[in-house]
Formats: C-alpha cells, sequence, structure tokens
C-alpha cells in the first residue's frame, strides 16, 4: 500500500465529508499535518460535529482528528433547557442499555451535565450516546464515574486479552495491558481508528474499569511493512 500525502488525506476527508448525508460538508474546514486532521467551521448541531468527526476518522491513513468545530443552533433547533432536561430524562429512561434511575442531568445553555455511578464503562459511554444527538443539545459533559470493585489483576488483563484477540484481528499480542486500581492502561499499536475503537469498547465490558488510559498509536498497515523493510 502507498503512502499518502497530507494532501491526498485531505482530499479524501473533503470527499468522505461531502459523501457523508449527516454533514453540511461546506460547513468544515479541514487542514491536514503529518496525517492529523483538524477540523474547523461552524454546523447546526452536536450530531453534525460528532458525525464530520467520525467521517474523518474512516479515512485510511488519518492517525488522528481534532474537532474543532463549533455548534451554533438555528432557531428552529433552539429548546430551552428545561424541554433539553425532559428529553433527556425520557432518552435515559426508554434506553435498555442505560441505568437511568442511577444517572442525574443538569442542563445549562444546551450543554448537558451527566453525573452519578455506573457499573460498567460501557454504560457510562452507553449514556452519553443516548442524549447527545438529542435537538437543542449543543455538547455533553459527562461526569459519570464506575463504582468500585474488588479486580484480580491478572484474571482481568486476561479477560481484557482474551476479548482483544476475538475482537483485533487477532494481533492482540502488539497490544500491551496494564492494570492499576481499577485503572486500565493501554500501550501499543493498531493498524485503524476502528480497531482502536474495538479494543477500548472491549475494554468497557470488563467489570470493574472504571477509566481507560488509551496511549494506543494508530500505524497503518502500509506504516507498518515499511518500517519492517
Amino acid at each position: 500500500m502507498t503512502y499518502k500525502t497530507d494532501e491526498q488525506i485531505k482530499q479524501e476527508v473533503e470527499d468522505e465529508l461531502r459523501f457523508d448525508s449527516r454533514v453540511e460538508e461546506t460547513e468544515v474546514g479541514v487542514t491536514v499535518h503529518k496525517a492529523a486532521v483538524t477540523l474547523t467551521g461552524t454546523v447546526s448541531s452536536y450530531a453534525k460535529k460528532l458525525a464530520a468527526q467520525e467521517a474523518a476518522h474512516r479515512v485510511r491513513g488519518v492517525l488522528d482528528v481534532a474537532n474543532d468545530l463549533q455548534v451554533k443552533l438555528p432557531g428552529s433547533l433552539l429548546r430551552t433547557d428545561s424541554d433539553i432536561a425532559e428529553a433527556v430524562r425520557r432518552a435515559l429512561e426508554w434506553d435498555v442499555l442505560v441505568p437511568s434511575e442511577r444517572i442525574q442531568s443538569t442542563v445549562s445553555a444546551g450543554w448537558v451535565t451527566l453525573t452519578g455511578a455506573v457499573d460498567y464503562l460501557r454504560e457510562r459511554e452507553d449514556a452519553e450516546r443516548a442524549v447527545r444527538y438529542l435537538t437543542g443539545v449543543r455538547g455533553v459533559y459527562n461526569r459519570l464515574v464506575v463504582a468500585e470493585q474488588p479486580l484480580d489483576r491478572d484474571e482481568v488483563r486476561s479477560v481484557i486479552e482474551d476479548a482483544l484477540e476475538r475482537r483485533a484481528d487477532r494481533e492482540a499480542a502488539r497490544i500491551k495491558v496494564g492494570v492499576e486500581d481499577n485503572i486500565v492502561t493501554l500501550t501499543g499499536a493498531v493498524h485503524s481508528w476502528a480497531e482502536k475503537r474495538a479494543i477500548i469498547g472491549a475494554v468497557g465490558h470488563t467489570p470493574g474499569v472504571a477509566l481507560v488510559h488509551d496511549h494506543l498509536r494508530i500505524e497503518p498497515q502500509w506504516a507498518a511493512m515499511s518500517a519492517a523493510r
């Protein structure tokens, strides 16, 4: 696989934004430096901001994305904080994967803050996912914490490594897993953003894991092959 220049990556990110029907491609500016993409401009919803970020990550060769997009809601999407708070509560209650009774929310100027305690890191992420696309939401502060549980370090490491073998193209040997005080640290190389998300997702289903320190670096297969020569 040939190496991509920053200009090629920029063009492909712009093409991907144009292809994604959730994004107004003309609203988003793209710059690239050493395969790191920066998105700038103003979009009309938090959902569009996240969609643009996802689109950039889908382009092969992109290592990092800095999402500097600003959210400016048009009049038709404006909601009072009370309206948003009610919608947040309904969204949490209707999501069967979220322990809604253990989660509190506060809304200020369209920004939603989630607080409370959950049992899994995955539940923390699911709660944010349930509310971030609601009309009127400008952004989400996720301050949910994972309830502490006693952990057997070796057992947790074994569970995570088994999950990585299933999810990460059977290349878990490239990834080191550290466990200390309910915190998991991941280091090593992955080939894509999708693989990185799969690995972090596997960790999120492990009981007792309260936080993940993600030090995984993306090394596309063409880069790994070049380094090996």
